[in-house]
């Protein structure tokens, strides 16, 4: 793990912030979406939404309308990336509301001079997908060319559910262009070692993977789960079944895509855990497509457990979200606790941002012990990150998950 001092900047080997970095730092943050569907959507309504909200503002979603000296409007849109005929060529501002998009119109965004450029396709277009999109003809835009002329400081990925190639390619487009990367899907980036080490070597940092809705289907449970451990309760059984009506939730009708969503979506809950649970008593994952929801998520959940005298305990909740705008401020505020890191120079995972914005981080840490570290990453206090070369046990990172930087550090020296 690695750490910088959070007074001057300065890394604790004592590398200093590179040429690149110090020409990233200032008052916007140039950001490139690659995906330019529901969630890309809400996120940049949002940011016109909330442009002139005042500092002092409590806005749902938002950690703070000014995070680190970053107010939500020093976001700017500088390019986007897909593949649906339908939207490259238009300007970002259209696109967003072009079907198959279906999400919540909460901001009409004028015109923004941002072309939605040809994306690589790769295992981005599944079975069912390409049924009701057509690929956009042409040839793969200059990807690192554009994000090199357009100084992008933070590449945001949306690709579908199971984009395993086309992510990995994505990510190393931003390595060659020296730009920090946030993992909205779970393809498993930010808390693989290997790519850890990657973007350690290039001196940039990421955050990732998956992630969490503001209160969704995850968190809901997480948060239950967490519950039951804490008064003593066995967790004996649980279920959660999601159904929507948007593009993602008719992608996961081919099962072969949704391996690693499974397994994020598991991992996330199981981890409130101090025990291990059957894998044939916990089922959590997307369940079936209904159209006329459109962006809509229902979820619904069911926990039996085990309480004093072994008499069984049930709780079961109904969840109904707009799936989209229920990331979107979580998003936002990933993307500026990144702009942190670049500032900063630091490289690798950031921990405690990945921790509490994403359902598979390296490090999985209770919601609550995560929100404060994330402050404290704001204030510049906690600026832990892994750089791929840490070699922890699953013990460790156990352990780790409810310590403060200093013992971490000092854990992560003892594992190497």
């Amino acid at each position: 793990m690695s750490t910088t001092n959070g007074s001057n900047g300065a890394s604790v080997n004592g590398a200093s912030a590179t040429a690149s970095t110090r020409r990233r730092s200032g008052k916007k943050i140039r950001v490139a979406i690659v995906g330019v569907g529901n969630c890309a959507s809400s996120l940049v309504q949002g940011r016109y939404y909330y442009e002139d909200a005042k500092v002092e503002d409590k806005v749902p979603g938002l950690m703070h309308v000014e995070l680190g000296g970053y107010h939500v409007r020093d976001i700017e849109f500088v390019a986007a990336f897909d593949i649906d005929k339908n939207k490259v060529g238009k300007d970002l501002s259209e696109a967003i509301y072009t079907k198959p998009n279906n999400t919540y119109v909460f901001q009409q965004v004028k015109k923004l001079d941002v072309p939605v450029e040809r994306g690589m396709t790769h295992d981005g277009l599944g079975k069912y997908l390409s049924q009701i999109i057509e690929k956009a003809p042409g040839p793969t835009a200059d990807i690192v060319g554009i994000l090199k002329e357009r100084q992008v400081d933070v590449m945001v990925s949306y690709l579908p559910v199971g984009s395993e190639q086309a992510t990995k390619w994505y990510v190393e487009q931003a390595l060659k262009a020296g730009v920090g990367f946030v993992n909205a899907i779970p393809v498993f980036i930010g808390r693989e070692p290997y790519w850890q080490r990657r973007f350690a070597e290039e001196g940039l940092p990421v955050i990732g993977d998956d992630i969490k809705s503001q209160v969704g289907a995850t968190i809901s449970h997480r948060v239950l789960t967490r519950l039951f451990m804490d008064r003593g309760v066995r967790l004996d059984r649980t279920y959660q079944l999601n159904f929507g009506g948007n593009t993602d939730f008719l992608n996961m009708l081919e099962r072969e895509r949704l391996e690693s969503k499974k397994i994020s979506k598991t991992n996330a809950v199981t981890s409130m855990l101090d025990y291990d649970m059957d894998p044939d008593n916990v089922h959590v994952g997307p369940s079936d497509h209904v159209p006329w929801l459109e962006d809509r998520k229902w979820c619904y959940i069911r926990m039996e457990g085990t309480t004093y005298g072994d008499v069984p305990l049930n709780a079961e909740l109904k969840l109904e979200v707009w799936d989209s705008p229920n990331s979107a401020g979580v998003i936002t505020d990933a993307v500026r606790c990144l702009k942190l890191g670049l500032d900063r120079g630091l490289k690798g995972t950031l921990v405690a941002p990945s921790s509490y914005f994403m359902k598979s981080p390296p490090v999985q840490i209770h919601d609550d012990v995560a929100f404060n570290r994330v402050e404290a990453f704001i204030r510049g206090e906690d600026n832990e990150t892994l750089v791929g070369t840490e070699n922890l046990t699953k013990a460790q990172l156990k352990k780790l998950a409810s310590t403060s930087p200093a013992p971490v550090k000092k854990a992560a020296a003892a594992a190497r």
